[in-house]
């Protein structure tokens, strides 16, 4: 198979039919053979019915359902271990970064990266609509993440990555942080492998709907951040 999609939903009915257009529009007419790998992670309203019923009309989903709800972090690995792909992207349910920057990804693999990932950071990346809050936490975040475990890499939280199949469920097996951090021991842990790590700027359009909580994730992602730093 050459290319596995995985998504973490939790809670999304509203934002779940939108990534399966994503599918019907850009990966069907691909000709690639692909699967669509939808994590329900615990959700409590009608995301679980939505990914059974897109299961029995496109043979291409794949449901994994996790209970009770475990975190972006556990879904994203379970999803990742569960897939079946030569390439691996892992992409919120939004698709934020639209799925046409799959191209970017793809190109840095093929010239040697083994996990390619979308930066909003990088010289040339577009970001729409980022309020200046969320853009003053990601900095600050990124600078410790820079300091403590992955210097030279500008914007670990992207929620767009593509990997090797064979290097994305390496390190899935390996991820133990649940939460929104999971990206950092995601790319820590490839670091400390020895594999290739390649930034590439997207364009990156944001959701006034994230689940992303200024004051209780960001406490939750610096104690995250501490346990890889001196756990691993």
């Amino acid at each position: 198979m050459d290319l596995s999609v995985v998504v973490p939903c939790f809670n999304e009915e509203h934002r779940l039919p939108g990534a399966l257009q994503v599918a019907e529009r850009f990966l069907e007419p691909s000709g690639r053979s692909f699967e669509l790998i939808l994590v329900d992670d615990g959700s409590t309203d009608r995301t679980c019915t939505l990914i059974r019923q897109a299961q029995e009309a496109m043979p291409y989903v794949r449901g994994v359902r996790l209970l009770p709800n475990r975190g972006k972090g556990r879904a994203v690995a379970e999803g990742v271990r569960s897939s079946r792909g030569n390439l691996v992207l892992v992409s919120d349910v939004d698709f934020s970064a639209p799925i046409e920057e799959l191209a970017k990804l793809e190109d840095a693999i093929g010239r040697g990266a083994d996990v390619a990932i979308g930066s909003r950071a990088k010289r040339g990346a577009r970001e729409v609509d980022q309020p200046l809050h969320r853009r003053v936490m990601g900095k600050t975040f990124n600078l410790l993440v820079q300091t403590l475990l992955l210097p030279g890499i500008w914007d670990t939280q992207c929620g767009f990555k593509l990997m090797r199949g064979e290097v994305a469920r390496e390190l899935a097996a390996g991820l133990r942080i649940e939460g929104f951090a999971y990206d950092v021991e995601l790319l820590y842990l490839a670091s400390l492998s020895g594999y290739r790590i390649s930034e590439i700027p997207v364009r990156w359009i944001n959701s006034d709907t994230t689940r992303v909580s200024p004051l209780r994730d960001s406490s939750r992602m610096l104690r995250d951040l501490m346990k890889v730093r001196f756990y691993r």
